[in-house]
């Protein structure tokens, strides 16, 4: 053999990041002027979702644009790769505030659009003492806890998992809207898990240049 090296064929990933507190300051009050119920337009067994108002788009440009300058700087532009003709700018479709307490969930599903995201605000739990109860399948990780899924290059599903705790509180999670992600239920507690959940869009109206 005159040489040996691994290739890694290109993919695409997600990102993680921690908000600063300002901006979590700021999702909280606009948790306080949510608007009409979107829990029938959501996939998930879980108790209410609102609709919230991004004032003057300040989330969108100060958070979610730079994540998805990261992410196109990491991985790719999303967007730019669609079937249309033009450039088109993005922009913050939808935004909302879910509650979920014990015993929902949020099944395997993918949302709408180019990116998505979702921002663990309140965990009420930790997942070591989840894992306790005897409900939870020993031989796995998923009570009460955050899952990405996806396939590998010989077809098999993986799952990428965050475990639910305190520690998760102000972390946004930056991915593909195509990409499978799910919550599963907890238990043993009468907190709600409050989570912010997003997508953004192409604005086809406008073209860029």
């Amino acid at each position: 053999m005159k040489s040996v090296k691994s290739v890694c064929p290109p993919n695409l990933g997600w990102i993680e990041s921690t908000l600063e507190q300002n901006e979590v300051d700021f999702l909280w009050e606009a948790i306080k002027r949510s608007e009409r119920n979107m829990k029938s337009d959501l996939a998930g067994n879980i108790d209410s979702s609102y609709k919230i108002n991004d004032k003057n788009n300040w989330f969108f440009y100060n958070v979610l644009m730079k994540l998805g300058f990261l992410y196109e700087k990491e991985f790719a532009n999303l967007g730019w790769n669609y079937p249309t003709p033009n450039k088109h700018p993005y922009y913050l479709d939808s935004f909302w505030v879910n509650y979920q307490k014990q015993h929902e969930f949020n099944p395997i599903h993918h949302h709408k659009g180019v990116y998505s995201f979702v921002i663990f605000l309140q965990i009420p739990t930790n997942y070591e003492d989840q894992k306790k109860n005897p409900i939870a399948l020993s031989n796995t990780n998923a009570i009460s806890n955050f899952n990405f899924l996806y396939q590998d290059i010989l077809g098999r599903t993986e799952t990428y998992t965050y475990e639910m705790s305190k520690g998760c509180e102000g972390i946004i999670l930056f991915f593909p809207s195509q990409l499978n992600h799910g919550v599963n239920p907890f238990y043993n507690c009468e907190e709600d898990r409050i989570t912010i959940s997003g997508n953004i869009c192409l604005d086809t109206r406008e073209v860029m240049l």
